[in-house]
C-alpha cells in the first residue's frame, strides 16, 4: 500500500500525458452534442471518486449530475430515459458486474457512455463509447490508492472536455503537488502512533473534498478496522455531532475556498465539546490550526484558473496524507493493509 501511495506522482504524470490527446479529441466530438445531464456509476473507492466528479461537473460545467443507483437497473429492471445524457462508469478493474450492466443498459437506451478504468483489456472497455485509462500500473494492494487519484485526474479532464474552465496546463501541477504531499510521511507516521487503539472516528469534508471524507473513512474501515463515519460539514452539524464527546477523534479536511468559513464553525463547535480534532489543511491557515488538536499539513496548491474555486486542486494532495495515515495505523495495529480480511481486489455484485 505504501509503495503504491508513493507511486502516485508518476502515475498522475503518465495519465495526463497519455490521455490528454484523447480528451482533446473527445472535447471536439461533443462540442455540438447537447448534454443535458451527467450520471456517474461506480462502487467502492471508484464511487467515492464519482462523488468528486459530481461536485466538479455541477460546479464548473453547471450540468445536473447524479450518482447512479445501479440496483434500479440490475435488480428492478428499470430502464431510465437517457436522451441527451452522458453516463460515466468508473471501475479500477473494469470488471464490476453491476457497474458494467448499468452502463450497457444506458448505452442501449441512448446515452453517450464513457468508461474510466485502470485495465485496458477489461470488460468495461468493450461496453462504452469512449474509454479513458488511468495509467497507474498494476495495483497489488487490495486498498486502492493510486487508482483513486488517477480517477480524480480523469474527472478533471472530462470536466474540461465538457466545458469547465480548467485548462489542462493547470492540471500539470498535480504530480508535483502529490510529490510534495508525500513529504508529510514522517509526521504522519509519528501521528499514527497516537491512534493505535482508536476504534471509532468521524471524517468530515465538504464540497470538492467531500469525496475525500468518504475515501478516508473507507480506508480506515477496510485497512484498520476502525468504525469510521463520514459526513459533509453541513450534515454533521444537523445531527451526527451529537455522538461526539470528550476526546472523540474527528478528522477534518480544511482547504481554502468556499467551504473554509463553515469548516471553522465546525472546528469551534468541536473545540467546545473537547473533541480530538485532526485537521488536514495548509500550513498558512493558522486560524484553523489553532482550533484543532492536531494538524496534518499539506502543500498550498497555488493560484487557480479564473472562475474556479480556491480549493479546485486540493483533493489530490489532501487525500495522500490520509492514505499514508491508514497505512501506518494498520501497521501500528499489527494489521496487513494489503490483505484486509474477507476482501478481494475485484468485487462483483449485482
Amino acid at each position: 500500500m505504501m509503495d503504491e501511495i508513493e507511486q502516485q506522482p508518476a502515475a498522475l504524470e503518465r495519465t495526463l500525458r497519455e490521455e490528454l490527446p484523447k480528451i482533446e479529441a473527445f472535447r471536439r466530438r461533443i462540442a455540438n452534442r447537447p448534454i443535458s445531464m451527467v450520471c456517474l456509476v461506480a462502487r467502492g473507492t471508484s464511487d467515492n471518486a464519482a462523488v468528486f466528479g459530481r461536485y466538479l461537473i455541477e460546479t464548473l460545467v453547471q450540468v445536473p449530475t447524479s450518482l447512479a443507483a445501479a440496483s434500479v437497473t440490475t435488480l428492478y429492471r428499470s430502464r431510465p430515459r437517457w436522451k441527451d445524457a452522458l453516463v460515466i462508469a468508473l471501475s479500477q478493474s473494469g470488471e464490476s458486474t453491476d457497474t458494467n450492466l448499468y452502463v450497457q443498459a444506458a448505452r442501449e437506451s441512448g446515452a453517450l457512455t464513457v468508461g474510466i478504468t485502470n485495465e485496458q483489456d477489461s470488460s468495461l472497455t468493450r461496453l462504452v463509447d469512449e474509454v479513458f485509462l488511468v495509467h497507474a500500473g498494476r495495483e497489488k494492494s487490495v486498498a486502492a490508492t493510486k487508482t483513486y487519484t488517477g480517477q480524480l485526474l480523469m474527472l478533471y479532464l472530462l470536466a474540461y472536455a465538457l466545458g469547465a474552465p480548467v485548462p489542462p496546463k493547470s492540471l500539470e501541477r498535480l504530480p508535483a503537488l502529490a510529490e510534495r504531499a508525500l513529504g508529510a510521511k514522517k509526521a504522519v507516521a509519528a501521528l499514527s502512533e497516537r491512534y493505535r487503539f482508536m476504534e471509532q472516528a468521524v471524517v468530515v469534508g465538504r464540497g470538492l473534498n467531500y469525496a475525500n471524507a468518504f475515501e478516508f473513512a473507507l480506508k480506515m474501515m477496510e485497512t484498520c478496522y476502525v468504525v469510521a463515519e463520514r459526513f459533509s460539514g453541513a450534515d454533521f452539524m444537523h445531527g451526527p455531532i451529537a455522538l461526539v464527546e470528550r476526546a472523540f477523534p474527528v478528522f477534518i479536511f480544511a482547504p481554502p475556498g468556499p467551504t473554509r468559513d463553515t469548516t471553522l464553525d465546525t472546528l469551534r463547535r468541536l473545540r467546545g465539546l473537547e473533541a480530538e480534532t485532526i485537521l488536514i489543511g495548509p500550513a498558512r491557515d493558522s486560524e484553523a490550526a489553532a482550533l484543532a488538536t492536531r494538524t496534518i499539513t499539506v502543500p498550498a496548491t497555488g493560484a487557480v484558473p479564473r472562475n474556479c474555486p480556491d480549493d479546485l486542486l486540493t483533493p489530490v494532495p489532501y487525500i495522500i496524507p490520509a492514505q499514508m495515515f491508514c497505512a501506518f495505523l494498520a501497521e501500528q495495529k499489527g494489521l496487513d493493509p494489503d490483505r484486509p480480511r474477507t476482501l478481494t481486489k475485484v468485487t462483483q455484485t449485482i
